[in-house]
């Protein structure tokens, strides 16, 4: 672990199964992540990106290697670390209010009430949705229900956040609204972000950092975004240097993925 670091991945693997009949999911992947940056990780369809993600998380427990977060082991979903599901409409539970929700994970901290009640309000602000607290989720759109997610994790205050494809089940707009809305308020809260995308223009739109997985993940090659911020759906998307990004991490995805179909990788 490298000064700096809060997440640390060391020899990472995990394989379902036994004998001949192993599946290899992750493939022994080593990654640190560095305090205060956003990093997005891509590769082929079904190469273990969410998987990678649940054993950081501490929900899947590693065959082989480690996590740590600030050189504690992760055997169990750690107190320092929020996760954002890509399916939204799950991770809300329909009978509370959306206040409700967001303070749901605050009462195991044993926090007051009131801290609880200030730090829901401060995170529905964040997101947008400042005043909405007494609605419940099937009573927003899509969009704002992915927000409710994001506040929450927010109001959490964790060290690191991680999130899977959290805009996978939204249209284009509100995609792209959304990372706006989480670019913001990673530039005010410098929060160390992991994000799992199958979307380059996004990872290469949001990412100090990009790892590209191959398959089963395993880390192909880590690419540094020198793009400048604060960046602009538009202005930052008519650079030669984004197109030139781009088009390097989709190359790279693309030969993995053609490797596998041609046999050389297990399917996961």
């Amino acid at each position: 672990m490298t000064a700096g670091t809060v997440l640390a991945i060391d020899g990472l693997r995990k394989t379902y199964g036994t004998g001949p009949d192993a599946v290899t999911a992750v493939d022994g992947v080593t990654l640190d992540v560095q305090a205060g940056e956003l990093l997005c990780i891509v590769g082929p369809s079904g190469c273990g990106k969410t998987t990678l993600l649940r054993c950081i998380a501490g929900l899947a427990a590693p065959t082989e290697g480690t996590v740590t977060i600030d050189d504690q082991l992760v055997t169990a979903p750690p107190p320092a670390l929020a996760l954002v599901f890509q399916d939204y409409s799950r991770s809300l539970l329909p009978w509370m209010s959306v206040h409700a929700n967001i303070v749901l994970p605050l009462k195991a901290q044993r926090l007051p009430r009131a801290e609880r009640d200030g730090r829901a309000a401060e995170a529905l602000a964040a997101v947008g949705l400042g005043g909405l607290g007494a609605r419940y989720p099937w009573q927003l759109s899509a969009g704002m229900q992915q927000r409710v997610a994001i506040a929450r994790a927010l109001a959490y205050r964790p060290e690191v956040l991680l999130l899977d494809e959290p805009f996978a089940s939204v249209d284009a707009q509100t995609r792209a609204d959304l990372q706006d809305l989480l670019l913001d308020v990673w530039e005010r809260t410098h929060l160390t972000m992991a994000f799992v995308t199958h979307d380059i223009d996004e990872a290469a739109y949001m990412a100090d950092r990009i790892v590209v997985l191959g398959a089963p993940a395993r880390v192909k090659e880590t690419v540094e975004v020198d793009l400048p911020r604060p960046r602009d759906q538009i202005a930052t998307k008519a650079l030669p240097a984004f197109a030139d990004l781009r088009g390097h991490i989709f190359a790279s995805v693309k030969a993995e993925a053609g490797r596998r179909s041609a046999g050389d990788g297990p399917l996961v």
